[in-house]
């Protein structure tokens, strides 16, 4: 069996979904399945008309809180590699500002590991959103739905795939 690979990146240029899927998939005949989200910059939010999202976070911290949860869903599910990019800066609607790619041999665990590192992403990276909209300047406050979602892996905490 080869090897898992990982890789966790918070950049301001935007990414090639295809381009990084290829990265992980170079060479590998040992997955058979590939799961990936990518995440788009909304023209809507809390407001109508966003016409830009400033994101920001904390250099270091964030990207130890994405290799922490890309190390929980690799003790939960059995995978080949995954691939995780978060954009910071300024975007526009349409923008690609998350990508979540992940390989297993079999497609549950595929599913199940991008779906568990978004939730966690979600509530437990520190990331800080800003929308700009013809109505100002805002910062987006938490949701309550992005909670529900990721406490739906909290009875699973201790437990294997």
């Amino acid at each position: 069996m080869m090897q898992r690979l990982r890789e966790i990146r918070v950049q301001e240029p935007p990414f090639d979904a295809g381009i990084e899927q290829a990265a992980l998939l170079a060479g590998r005949s040992d997955i058979g399945a590939v799961v990936s989200f990518t995440g788009l910059v909304r023209d809507f939010n809390e407001q109508p008309d966003v016409t830009a999202l400033t994101l920001e976070h904390y250099p270091g911290m964030t990207e130890a809180a994405l290799d922490d949860i890309v190390t929980q869903a690799e003790a939960r599910w059995p995978l080949q590699g995954a691939r995780v990019i978060h954009r910071v800066g300024r975007m526009t609607p349409g923008d690609p500002i998350v990508l979540v790619v992940v390989a297993s041999a079999h497609r549950r665990a595929a599913f199940e590991a991008c779906d568990f590192i978004m939730d966690y992403l979600k509530t437990r990276a520190p990331f800080w959103k800003k929308e700009h909209s013809a109505n100002g300047d805002y910062w987006v406050a938490e949701r309550e739905s992005d909670h529900k979602d990721a406490s739906r892996w909290e009875s699973d905490d201790d437990d294997s795939p």
